[in-house]
Order: structure tokens, then sequence, then C-alpha cells
């Protein structure tokens, strides 16, 4: 065993064995390969299913995530979503992308450290707000990261066509239109859910007497992600900027948003260890 949880071993090697076929459906067209690939991301995603379900159970009444509860969920969310893409599209390398980004934020369950947790301040009169403001941040997160995902398809296409340079990868990769329009509407529910959690989160620390954390490092780059994606919605709405003005804004807004996550050292509560 890798990790000591078997469950986390066998999704994990499950997994992996997925995206292999369908690394060989992307490069080649193999139908086949989507086809065991799609079947085996299933059984990965029942397989979570069921962690989930425990972790619920256990969690419910309790303020308290660890970092490998959080990275389970958002993987699990990012496979459903390449579920539906792959049925719904024909969409190989973003289902793949997907899915690579999934893989990854599930390897890290391995990095294994004693009371690696992140723990929210027990406010008792807050405690239904936390855990509602855990559970729209983690589904903000994994939503965001298919938008960022695709506004890096949206550059990495945009510069090839304008320089004429074209390859098998542009071809299973779909138009701009559609990346942009994609990108626009899932980021288009995951703000208003990052936003939501934000203000869950902000109404706890007054709860809770706390106002001064809301001046914590950790705090204002959340606030500052949701600033720039509220940006980025503005201009595309009001079509300010074209695609790739618009992939750089989307971009921005991840990066701060990533930055605000893994910034725990920054944060004086609720930290990730």
């Amino acid at each position: 065993m890798v990790t000591q949880d078997w469950l986390t071993d066998a999704v994990l090697y499950i997994y992996a064995l997925s995206l292999l076929f369908f690394v060989s459906d992307a490069a080649s067209g193999n139908r086949s390969a989507k086809k065991v690939g799609t079947g085996l991301l299933v059984f990965v995603w029942i397989l979570q299913g069921i962690f989930i379900l425990v972790l619920l159970h256990d969690r419910f009444t309790v303020p308290t995530l660890t970092l490998r509860d959080f990275l389970f969920i958002v993987s699990w969310l990012l496979v459903s979503a390449s579920l539906i893409l792959n049925r719904l599209m024909r969409a190989e390398l973003l289902v793949l992308l997907v899915n690579v980004v999934g893989f990854a934020v599930l390897a890290l369950n391995l990095i294994e450290r004693p009371k690696q947790s992140m723990e929210l301040e027990p406010w008792e009169v807050a405690r239904r707000l936390l855990i509602v403001h855990v559970s729209l941040i983690t589904l903000a997160f994994a939503l965001l990261t298919i938008a960022a995902i695709l506004a890096l398809m949206y550059m990495f296409l945009h510069r090839k066509l304008k320089a004429k340079k074209w390859s098998h990868v542009m071809s299973r990769m779909p138009s701009l239109e559609w990346i942009d329009q994609f990108a626009y509407r899932t980021s288009l529910i995951g703000i208003p859910l990052l936003l939501l959690s934000l203000s869950t989160g902000t109404v706890a620390l007054l709860l809770d007497k706390s106002p001064e954390q809301l001046l914590d490092e950790k705090v204002l780059l959340s606030f500052g992600a949701a600033i720039l994606y509220v940006v980025y919605l503005i201009r595309r709405v009001a079509s300010l900027d074209d695609g790739a003005k618009l992939a750089v804004w989307n971009m921005l807004g991840y990066a701060l948003l990533v930055t605000g996550f893994f910034a725990s050292s920054l944060s004086s509560f609720h930290q990730l260890l």
C-alpha cells in the first residue's frame, strides 16, 4: 500500500489507469480506450462517493475538515464534472485535463503528516454557518478549477491559431467560442458560490465577535480573488474584452484564489498545515 488507507490506494490506482486510457483516446481517437477509461472513472466516482458519505456521517456536527477530506471532495467534484462533460459533448482533451487536475488533487492525499488538518474555531453560535461556508467554498473551488482549465485551453488554442501553427492536439480541442462560453457558464455558477461562501464566513466571524479576523491575510486574498472574478463577469457581460483578455482575468482570479487557499502560514485561523 502506498498510503495507510486502502480506499485512497484503490481510488488512486484505478484513477491512474483510467487516465492512461483517456490519454490513448485523446492521442489517437481510440473509442475502445475511451469506453474502458470511462468505466474505470465511474468506479472511481463510486468509491469516492462512498468515502464522502462516511465523511459526512462522521463530521456533520463538527466544524473541522482535514486537508485530506477537502482534497478528496474537490477531486470527487472534478470527476463528476468530467463524467458529465464526457457524456454531453465531444471534448476529450477537456475531460482529460479535468481528470489530470483531479488526479493531482487526489494525489496530494499522499502527503500524510501527523495532525494535518484545517480546523475552524468551534464558534458555537456560527456552527451551522461554518458547515455551509466550507461546503460552498469546496463547490466553488471545484467549479472555478474547471473554469481555469478552460481559460488555459483558450489561451493555448488562441496563440496557436494566431501563429497559424496547427497540430493534432488542436483537433482534439473544442472551438474557441465553445471554450469561452463554457468557461463563462462555469464561472457564472462558481463565482456566486464563492461570494456566498465568503458572506457566510463573514457572518460567522461577526456572530463570534471576531471582526478583526476579516483582516486576516488569507481572508483578504480570498476577497481579492472574488473581486477579480466579479470584474471578469462584468467585462464578459459588457463585452469590454475579447476572449483572450477574459481568459487572463479568469486566470488571475484563480491564481489569487489558489494563493489564498495555500497561504496557510499567513492565516491566523482555519489553517491548512
